[in-house]
């Protein structure tokens, strides 16, 4: 019976031990966020969960707001899941992370939709399921289809860069070229579509001597400006849709000697864009502003899990031309103002 008691005993401070160990676990994984990003771990009995889905992992406007959601879930004491696709396009990738975590019970889901149609269907079933979805980056068509929108107006953001790039000419006659990005995609078309208004072109017209899609994609860019400058080297402007392709075009024109006769803009804002810009490589970029996306996203699913509200419409999270060498005519902050608030 001595035995039986002792042996007893030891069990029931083992057990103990283990609940404790549980706890101080659970405790480590709310403030850490347990497999933030890769959708492991563990969650608290009544924390908040939110999906993120991006375009792809890699991008730094993507990592920013990753990084930004992550912060934002952080101080609401809510946990962040992030998923992307394998690249830019890559709509299976994102149909298959919203139906994950549908899976995972999340409360709301927030989206930058590569294909704004393609994604519908997981859309209506997270929808249909109760939980909250908010497109960031890129509305989805219908703008209806999801509860919200927090997102760039990508067409005043490609026109701010066509009127730009015009005025920068002072009454010479243009010689452009287009440096799009995944075509179908909507950015890239109300991008291009901007651009296009701003400097008073139209497709097909003769001042746009060469236009190639980049996906935007660096060495892409990269070799498609090579196979354009092979073409013909006769350039005055360059249209970029972001920064990675901006940097790919300004290395091929470099290597041919052409950076004098070339007039680069491109739209992002990211602090190392803003450097380009205050380093000559680009004469302006177009700041937009992922950090206030990701953090009016993750706080409308926080009020929608906590009071049932839900957000509607599109927010324009606002576009700013950053450039040392102003133009009349054109709103614009300098690189100083621009390192102070890139993609804030």
């Amino acid at each position: 019976m001595t035995h039986d008691r002792a042996g007893r005993e030891r069990t029931r401070r083992r057990r103990r031990r283990g609940v404790t160990l549980l706890v101080v676990g659970a405790l480590a994984c709310g403030a850490a966020a347990c497999g933030e990003g890769n959708g492991t771990g563990g969650e608290g009995a009544h924390q908040i969960t939110i999906g993120l889905v991006t375009k792809t992992e890699a991008n730094p406007f993507f990592v920013a707001l990753r990084h930004a959601a992550t912060a934002a879930a952080h101080r609401n004491h809510a946990r962040l899941v992030a998923l992307a696709g394998k690249f830019d396009g890559d709509n299976e990738g994102q149909v298959n992370a919203v139906e994950s975590l549908i899976a995972r019970g999340v409360k709301g889901i927030l989206i930058t939709p590569s294909n704004t149609t393609g994604i519908l269907g997981a859309v209506r079933e997270a929808r249909r399921q109760g939980i909250l979805v908010i497109a960031l980056d890129t509305a989805t068509q219908p703008e209806n289809a999801v509860d919200g929108t927090y997102a760039t107006d990508n067409f005043k953001a490609g026109r701010l860069q066509g009127e730009y790039l015009k005025a920068v000419l002072a009454g010479r006659a243009p010689k452009v070229f287009v440096l799009d990005g995944t075509p179908g995609s909507e950015v890239n078309q109300d991008r291009h579509n901007g651009f296009l208004d701003g400097f008073g072109l139209k497709d097909g017209s003769p001042a746009i001597v060469g236009r190639a899609d980049a996906n935007g994609d660096r060495n892409t860019a990269q070799a498609a400006t090579e196979n354009l400058l092979l073409r013909s080297s006769d350039v005055n402007t360059v249209y970029t849709i972001n920064e990675p392709v901006a940097a790919g075009a300004y290395g091929a024109i470099a290597a041919r000697g052409l950076t004098r006769q070339v007039t680069i803009g491109s739209i992002d804002g990211s602090c190392d864009g803003v450097r380009d810009v205050r380093a000559g490589t680009l004469a302006a970029t177009v700041m937009q502003f992922p950090i206030r996306m990701a953090t009016d996203g993750v706080d409308a699913v926080i009020a929608f899990a906590r009071t049932g509200k839900r957000p509607s419409g599109f927010t324009d999270t606002g576009t700013v031309l950053i450039t040392d060498k102003r133009v009349r005519g054109v709103p614009s902050q300098s690189t100083a103002w621009g390192l102070q608030h890139c993609w804030g």
